[in-house]
């Protein structure tokens, strides 16, 4: 990929064909760059299950449900994608920890196969379901942080594209 001016230059290929495709991603803001927002405490918060912006309000209207906005100080939450992240961490994460415990207790104890079985289901559920509303929470806080998807004031938008995702005709 070669970048020129404001916009990178990438090639597209599509049933054979190779094309070029120049991309622009720009904001419509004239306003001078906002403060830094706090990346590590604004995580915190959400994975405390608290607003990022003020941490006092609630994140979640229910278990996985973000409020539209915080109670405590009206910030908009709406934006947040968090999408397939938080259920690929805490697999990740649980898998990393029981697999470890279940090599442990195997080598150490090597009890039957229905022992494996009663240990491990119950905790793989209980730690999947209390890991995955708090990964959420930090993933929501580190998108504010950042201002993604709209955490900025200002709506996503690339250029150069239509809505099919095709370049318009000139």
């Amino acid at each position: 990929m070669t970048v020129r001016g404001k916009g990178a230059l990438t090639s597209l290929r599509l049933a054979g064909e190779i094309r070029a495709m120049a991309i622009h991603i720009s904001q419509n803001s004239t306003e001078p760059a906002a403060e830094p927002r706090q990346v590590q405490t604004s995580m915190l918060r959400g994975a405390a299950q608290a607003c990022p912006a003020c941490g006092t309000g609630k994140l979640y209207s229910s278990y996985l449900k973000v409020n539209d906005t915080c109670p405590s100080c009206a910030e908009e939450l709406h934006h947040q994608r968090a999408d397939d992240a938080p259920p690929y961490f805490t697999m990740l994460i649980v898998g990393h920890i029981v697999v470890a415990l279940v090599l442990v207790v195997e080598d150490l104890f090597a009890p039957a196969l229905w022992v494996h079985a009663a240990l491990w289901a119950p905790m793989i559920l209980g730690m999947s379901l209390w890991l995955l509303p708090r990964i959420k929470g930090a993933l929501i806080g580190l998108q504010w942080a950042w201002r993604m998807h709209g955490f900025s004031g200002v709506d996503d938008e690339v250029f150069g594209l239509d809505v099919a995702g095709k370049q318009p005709e000139v």
